[in-house]
C-alpha cells in the first residue's frame, strides 16, 4: 500500500491537479453509488445521471494530468498493454540560467 500512496503522490505533484483530484474523486464515487441505487431501483431512464458525473469526474482528472504533464492511471496500463510509451510522471524543467 506505501508503495501505491508513494507512486500517487510522485505522480500528482502539481497543485492544480492535487485539486481537482480532490473534487473528481468524490465525483466519481458518487456517480458509482448513484449508478448502483438507480440499478436497484431499476430506474434505467435516469441513466444519465451517474455517467454524466463519472464523465465530469474524468474530465477533471483529465485536465490535472495535463496540467501536471502526464498520463492519467487507466491511459498508462492501457498504453503499457499495447507496448506503446507513456508519461507515468512529469519531466521537471531545469533552470540552467541560475
Amino acid at each position: 500500500m506505501a508503495g501505491w500512496i508513494d507512486n500517487w503522490c510522485r505522480r500528482h505533484r502539481h497543485a492544480a491537479n492535487r485539486a481537482l483530484h480532490a473534487v473528481g474523486i468524490p465525483v466519481l464515487i458518487a456517480g458509482l453509488a448513484l449508478a448502483v441505487v438507480q440499478v436497484v431501483l431499476w430506474r434505467w431512464d435516469l441513466w444519465w445521471r451517474p455517467v454524466g458525473l463519472i464523465a465530469a469526474s474524468y474530465l477533471l482528472q483529465w485536465l490535472g494530468h495535463r496540467i501536471e504533464g502526464n498520463d492519467l492511471g487507466e491511459v498508462i496500463v492501457i498504453k503499457k498493454v499495447l507496448g506503446r510509451i507513456y508519461a507515468d510522471a512529469a519531466r521537471r524543467r531545469q533552470n540552467h540560467g541560475d
